[in-house]
């Protein structure tokens, strides 16, 4: 943990008195910051030492917590496609937490996802984070604070995750294989979002960026972009698909060491989670992909007030350049309205519309705005 809390100040401020002798940790705390800040390995490490306090053997105890096998320690995450449901915090946190310790002194439930909370599961949470036991202690994780309910926020202790800079970001990738140009350019379009990043420059990610800037490229000229929507879903279905293969291989490992008896219930359980986590990847997917389509009208917008230094899709200078010389009439006026149709779809799309009448729908509706 102390790597992790080099270049975050502030985090090591609030979490180091807590570990002292005599530090006397919050009842609930709201890690919160962009993907790939270090929240959840610096919530395991804090568990594990939370944990370890008190201990008859703190070493294994520790040991054990950052494994995931401590049974003081319940890790959360959703199971919904877009939501925490009660389910997922009814036995788990509001039942377990009146409930005192297996071995340790204390007990710790780390939520991730915490703004997928929807208001019924929050309300079945709400004591439990205002009025715990004196042993339990809660961590809840999330990359999109706003989005938090205010019940909730207001019940924890924030405590914030810087991004990396771009450059410190970038020469993470550069570190594991990736190319200079690609590496700054993914760094700058996920705005410091190391995880959002590393998709990115993945065989997957690479063929997910080039499909979305092809969609937004179409959309300069007029053309409704009907075959590139379907190429654009192609690459979000393949890494749900991806998704499912993974957890099948899980599944299929668990369900080799069970009696016969009980493999028919569990099978069902994790077909329902496959399908849950699969949507999971594909809605994100889908919203990276509007990023990038999103990010090619904002370079554009840049250029053309001589602002090339906020340019994201470095890399692609070429190409930028060319469609800002010849956007056949598409002003600044037109490209912030491009803009808003993107934020619009992102927002139809978490309202659960068909995914690919609301590609076809922005496509056309972006050509009339962008062809003048």
């Amino acid at each position: 943990m102390a790597q992790l809390l080099e270049r975050q100040p502030g985090v090591a401020a609030i979490l180091g008195p807590a570990l002292e002798p005599g530090g006397s940790p919050s009842h609930a705390y709201l890690f919160h910051g962009p993907g790939g800040a270090g929240k959840r390995a610096v919530a395991r490490e804090f568990a594990a030492r939370l944990l370890a306090h008190g201990a008859v053997d703190p070493a294994s105890a520790q040991a054990r917590a950052l494994a995931g096998v401590h049974p003081d320690l319940t890790w959360v995450t959703p199971s919904g496609a877009h939501e925490i449901l009660v389910s997922d915090v009814d036995a788990a946190v509001v039942a377990a937490a009146t409930r005192t310790p297996f071995e340790s002194a204390r007990r710790v439930f780390v939520i991730e996802s915490a703004e997928q909370l929807g208001a019924e599961a929050a309300n079945r949470l709400l004591k439990t984070l205002e009025e715990p036991a004196a042993f339990v202690h809660i961590i809840l994780i999330t990359e999109r604070l706003a989005d938090v309910l205010d019940t909730v926020r207001s019940r924890c202790q924030p405590v914030r995750f810087d991004a990396p800079s771009v450059p410190e970001l970038a020469a993470a990738l550069r570190a594991q294989g990736t190319e200079r140009p690609t590496a700054e350019a993914a760094a700058r379009l996920c705005l410091g979002d190391g995880n959002r990043a590393r998709e990115l420059v993945g065989e997957q990610g690479l063929a997910l960026r080039e499909r979305a800037q092809a969609l937004a490229r179409s959309a300069l000229v007029g053309v409704p972009a009907g075959l590139l929507c379907e190429a654009l879903l192609e690459s979000v279905r393949a890494r749900g698909e991806r998704a499912r293969v993974g957890l099948e291989v899980r599944a299929g490992q668990e369900l080799e060491l069970l009696p016969s008896r009980e493999r028919k219930r569990v099978r069902t359980e994790w077909d329902e989670r496959v399908r849950r986590v699969r949507r999971r990847v594909e809605t994100a997917a889908l919203e990276l992909a509007l990023d990038v389509v999103e990010s090619w009208f904002l370079d554009l917008m840049a250029l053309s007030c001589g602002a090339g230094e906020l340019v994201r899709n470095c890399d692609r200078s070429t190409e930028l350049e060319a469609d800002s010389r010849a956007r056949r009439g598409a002003d600044l006026q037109a490209l912030a309205r491009a803009v808003d149709l993107v934020e619009d779809t992102r927002q139809r799309l978490r309202r659960n519309v068909s995914e690919d009448l609301a590609l076809e729908a922005l496509s056309t509706r972006l050509a009339r705005t962008l062809a003048g």
